[in-house]
């Protein structure tokens, strides 16, 4: 009978099990004691990071183009820029031709859109002085900071996600919003990050995720006129 089951206990297919076990656990395990969320550095500034970033941010690039002082202060200026990538543009173009369709207008795109509503809502995606995710940290409900023009409020908070079980023990995000001048939480558009506390010359960049409608919401009303 001891031998049954001795032979049982180290068959093949046991030992296999017991061996996937262990590797699910170191897995856990290192998610949370080894994580470490490191800044990247990047040689050049803000500007030249979106530059080198092919087929990501060629919208935001063509953009900037239409609003050259915001470029200049990519290239020049101390700043924490919230990136925005190309879908986050594609969807507020669809968005903005469903409406315009239904209207029985003709389609328009970034190259039509006028240039002071580019500015307006661009701007309100760069914010003055350089800050990673240690100076959010210690403000449990988060910190308002004014944009590089128009000294627009914006609504930075951080949040540590969750990863393999354990609490707070994956990657860092921001929840960047627009609180649209209101103390109501319910009236802010809230965006989340990808990436953070990407480092260049002059800036700090948070990548936004791609879901998100560029010009939080506004976009619509503000080029469909």
């Amino acid at each position: 009978m001891k031998n049954k089951i001795n032979k049982l206990l180290f068959s093949p297919l046991v030992m296999l099990f017991v061996f996937c076990l262990g590797i699910t656990a170191c897995k856990k395990d290192s998610a949370y004691h080894d994580y470490e969320n490191t800044i990247k550095e990047f040689d050049g500034t803000a500007l030249k990071y979106l530059q080198d970033q092919k087929n990501t941010y060629d919208s935001m690039l063509f953009v900037l183009d239409r609003v050259p002082d915001l470029k200049d202060s990519l290239a020049n200026d101390k700043l924490t820029l919230f990136a925005v990538t190309n879908q986050s543009f594609q969807v507020a173009i669809k968005n903005l031709n469903i409406e315009r369709k239904a209207q029985n207008k003709t389609p328009m795109y970034l190259k039509d859109a006028n240039v002071a509503q580019l500015d307006t809502l661009l701007s309100r995606y760069m914010v003055k002085g350089i800050r990673s995710t240690e100076d959010y940290k210690p403000f449990t409900d988060g910190v308002t900071l004014k944009s590089m023009k128009y000294n627009y409020q914006m609504h930075v908070q951080y949040k540590k996600l969750d990863a393999s079980g354990f609490v707070e023990g994956g990657p860092q995000s921001i929840i960047y919003s627009d609180p649209k001048n209101s103390i109501f939480q319910k009236y802010w558009e809230n965006a989340t990050t990808n990436a953070v506390n990407i480092k260049t010359k002059n800036a700090i960049i948070n990548v936004l995720a791609p879901s998100h409608d560029f010009g939080f919401n506004e976009f619509v009303k503000r080029i469909n006129q």
